[in-house]
């Protein structure tokens, strides 16, 4: 019994002594060991970035926003990381009635998969509003933290007698805080001059701060533009008809010097230079009703790009963009889900009914340029010269032209409303001579009459649901337009005499004022359309900020 009650006192003793070493190693390891960090949290939460800086009162009933910018903590987690978007596509109804409702946001996100090939890159963390993405070759946590409200970079030491290297990224978005700070003040500043043009008036939502967003633009972005690919689909697009910024944009960002880069580490963001409207026309089967082709080629230059390139998979795809005036945009979008819900869509259908969200996505005008230029569409006579009310021509596309022509068609003297103009009557010339032109959606919501009615200088209606109007990021369409719903046509006559004679002449205006804005100029002017659509891209990229932990580390 003696013998047996030693025995295990002595195993015990041994267990003992093998489990307090054990101990005290994992407390080190727990104590040495790498912590979880504060990583940014991205700006605004809507696209209104100078209306976010204002210093004016933060009430959500002023249309003075002030900039939301927190900072939230996040671990690395493993490559297959997971993408976590808020649901802004419900942000965006009544976008123009009321800009400020952007600033609403998802209690519910959604998770999304990768969908793409992903290479082994680098650990990143990038915040865009209402998506969160988080991604990491290892279980490594993050070592960076960046000031979210000021315009310094505060680098945490990995160790105390180590200091890690800057690398291209952070200069990168050093120069993008800088210029974020610098809008800000703008905002609650006095005007920069310019010697070619100042924005001022009720048109724009802020224009001191468009005014510096602009100039900090013109300074400082660079765009890469993917050389993989060949015409007809890729680098080439249509430069005439209703399609035809597709193209012109497309060829002007090829040639451009200003503002595309060769040097990819020093581009802010990244073009995928492909056309919608030539990939129906040589891929898409006719008549086929199979979308396949188009899904399938965009899938894979997208798997091209991301499997030669780091910058798609480091951000997975939030600083690239897509550009795409033809109807099915939207759908060739999401042929990759991360290029749908994650990049910058540069779209004329800006549809908020079929996923377009100005959060991200840039509304941009379809222009019916017949002969590739503006010759002949430019100009108009004074409000005293212009006899009719309203005037609309166009055969019956969707489901509002149908409800106007029953209304109006034939009808009112003032309300000039035809299928088909009479022989002889010229279109531009009818819209001259009005003061509204009614421009009802068809089955997509873009419509080119909006910029032809700014060109003759006719106050455009905009008849329609869900359309984000051009530029809305920058331009108060309230104060040169008048919208309208399906609902409000048969009351159109009543509703257009209520508007003030003196009210009308400022909206003629300002319509005048505006038309710079939209005019499409070879080579490109400044403040011009091709300028206005880098601008919007500019700004989207502006509240995305991209943090990288693959940083080197010297003593």
């Amino acid at each position: 019994m003696m013998l047996m009650g030693s025995s295990s006192f002595s195993s015990s003793f041994k267990v003992l002594l093998f489990m307090i070493p054990l101990a005290v190693l994992f407390g080190f390891v727990s104590v040495m060991g790498p912590r979880a960090s504060t990583s940014p949290v991205i700006l605004s939460n809507h696209p209104w970035l100078w209306s976010s800086f204002s210093s004016s009162s933060s009430s959500p009933n002023n249309n003075q926003l002030k900039i939301d910018m927190v900072a939230s903590k996040a671990k690395a987690v493993d490559l297959h990381s997971t993408v976590v978007m808020a649901g802004v596509e419900d942000q965006n109804e009544g976008l123009l009635s009321d800009p400020l409702n952007l600033n609403r946001s998802s209690s519910t996100p959604t998770t999304v998969q990768p969908a793409v090939q992903v290479q082994d890159q680098s650990n990143s963390t990038m915040e865009i509003d209402g998506l969160n993405i988080s991604m990491s070759t290892t279980n490594k946590t993050l070592g960076v933290a960046v000031a979210a409200a000021t315009n310094e970079t505060h680098a945490v030491p990995m160790k105390a007698e180590r200091k890690r290297a800057v690398t291209k990224l952070e200069k990168l978005e050093a120069g993008l805080q800088r210029a974020r700070v610098a809008i800000k003040e703008a905002s609650i500043g006095n005007q920069t001059q310019d010697p070619d043009f100042v924005p001022l008036g009720p048109m724009y939502w802020d224009s001191k701060a468009f005014h510096r967003s602009y100039l900090e633009m013109e300074q400082k972005f660079k765009v890469f533009v993917y050389e993989e690919g060949e015409p007809p689909v890729f680098h080439d697009g249509p430069c005439k008809s209703i399609y035809s910024m597709e193209g012109n944009f497309i060829y002007t960002m090829e040639v451009n010097k200003q503002f595309r880069t060769k040097e990819a580490d020093k581009a802010h963001v990244f073009f995928l230079p492909f056309s919608v409207v030539k990939l129906v026309r040589f891929v898409y089967v006719r008549d086929s009703h199979d979308f396949g082709p188009i899904r399938r080629t965009v899938i894979d230059y997208v798997n091209l790009i991301a499997g030669k390139y780091p910058y798609w998979n480091r951000s997975l795809g939030a600083d690239h963009f897509m550009l795409a005036c033809h109807d099915w945009g939207p759908e060739t979008s999401f042929s990759v889900p991360y290029l749908g819900k994650n990049s910058i869509r540069v779209l004329c259908n800006a549809n908020t009914s079929e996923k377009f969200s100005p959060v991200k996505d840039v509304s941009f005008p379809e222009i019916n340029l017949q002969t590739g230029g503006l010759t002949g569409l430019i100009g108009g006579p004074s409000p005293s010269r212009r006899s009719i009310l309203a005037f609309f021509a166009g055969g019956v596309h969707g489901p509002i032209r149908p409800v106007l022509l029953e209304h109006w068609e034939n009808k009112d003297e003032d309300i000039r409303v035809h299928k088909y103009l009479p022989k002889g009557v010229s279109y531009y010339e009818m819209m001259r001579k009005s003061k509204y032109c009614l421009c009802p959606s068809g089955y997509e919501v873009a419509s080119p009459r909006v910029v032809e009615a700014i060109y003759t200088g006719c106050v455009p209606v905009l008849i329609s649901e869900h359309y984000v109007p051009p530029f809305s990021d920058v331009l108060n369409w309230k104060s040169f337009s008048v919208a309208l719903s399906t609902r409000d046509i048969p009351n159109l006559k009543s509703i257009l005499t209520s508007i003030s004679p003196r009210q009308y002449i400022r909206m003629h205006r300002r319509v005048v004022q505006v038309r710079r804005h939209f005019e499409f100029n070879s080579p490109p002017k400044r403040f011009d359309v091709f300028h206005m659509i880098l601008h919007s891209i500019w700004l989207r990229r502006l509240n995305v900020r991209i943090q990288n932990d693959q940083s080197a580390v010297t003593s």
